[in-house]
This record gives structure tokens, C-alpha cells and sequence, in this order.
């Protein structure tokens, strides 16, 4: 792994180049995702509805609304998009007959697994070819990465209520 060095010590078109290039990449994943909706059939927060529902599971209407960054509202209406659509089922959930439950159906697993498991694998193969080094510190960019882009989401965010 390279020793960190201040940032003043980088040469500006190595900077430059380097958030050109994560900027680039950030830009293809909009592509993939864009691709991916139109596959899917549905707009892009229902992808990312999609999307949560699928990394985490069953998941409440209010626990979705706060993972996708929506109002209750904005989170009910793409839930009755997406149920009507069969994408996902939403249940009265047994504990708390007040909450209601989303999961994806099957046909949207299916769906998903066949846009993003091929995805997954070629990003694999490409991980494939660095050492454990060079992952630690690919990883540790793409964690501060998002840190800095949820940051800056939110800054956006609050522009609009100002």
C-alpha cells in the first residue's frame, strides 16, 4: 500500500485526474442504474426502493422511508407503484398489525438477479487482480466516498429549504 501523503504534496493533475476518473465511474453506475430501471419497468426511486428492499429484506414502510430519504407519503405512493407493478408484496406485519411490511416478490428477485448478478461478477473479476493492499485502500476510498457523498446529498437537501 503507498504511504498517504499530505494533499498538498500531490500534483494537481494527479488529483484532478483521479476525481475525474471517480467521477467518471460515479456517471457509468448512473448509466447501469438507468439501464436498470428501464429493465425493471419502473422510475429511479423505485429502483432504489427496489434496491434496499433487496439488500436488507423485509423491511416497514417507515424503515424504507428513512433508508431511501423519503416522506412517508413519497414512500407510500412508490409502494403502491411497485405492488401494483408485482415488484413487492406488502403484509400487515404479525407483531405490529399497525405496520405494514414490504418484500420483493419473487419475479422482482429474478429480475434483479438477472440485471446485477452479471455486474457483480465482472466487478469480482476486476477486484480479482489487486492485492489485499490495494483492496484495503480501494475499500477505504469507496467508504470515505460515499461518507462525503451522503454529506453532501444532505448539504443539497437542505439547500432546497432554505
Amino acid at each position: 500500500m503507498s504511504k498517504q501523503l499530505p494533499a498538498a504534496a500531490h500534483a494537481p493533475a494527479d488529483l484532478a485526474a483521479t476525481a475525474r476518473a471517480a467521477a467518471d465511474f460515479g456517471a457509468a453506475a448512473d448509466l447501469v442504474d438507468e439501464a436498470a430501471a428501464a429493465a425493471l419497468g419502473v422510475n429511479r426511486t423505485d429502483l432504489r426502493i427496489l434496491w434496499l428492499v433487496s439488500q436488507s429484506g423485509p423491511l416497514s414502510a417507515a424503515a424504507l422511508a428513512g433508508a431511501a430519504k423519503l416522506s412517508p407519503a413519497a414512500t407510500t405512493t412508490a409502494i403502491q407503484r411497485l405492488v401494483a407493478a408485482r415488484h413487492l408484496t406488502r403484509t400487515v406485519d404479525q407483531d405490529d398489525r399497525r405496520r405494514a411490511v414490504v418484500a420483493l416478490t419473487p419475479h422482482a428477485e429474478a429480475l434483479i438477479d438477472r440485471v446485477y448478478a452479471p455486474i457483480e461478477r465482472a466487478g469480482h473479476r476486476i477486484l480479482a487482480s489487486y492485492s489485499a493492499d490495494e483492496l484495503a485502500l480501494i475499500a477505504g476510498f469507496l467508504r470515505r466516498g460515499i461518507d462525503m457523498q451522503v454529506a453532501e446529498a444532505d448539504r443539497v437537501r437542505a439547500l432546497t429549504r432554505s
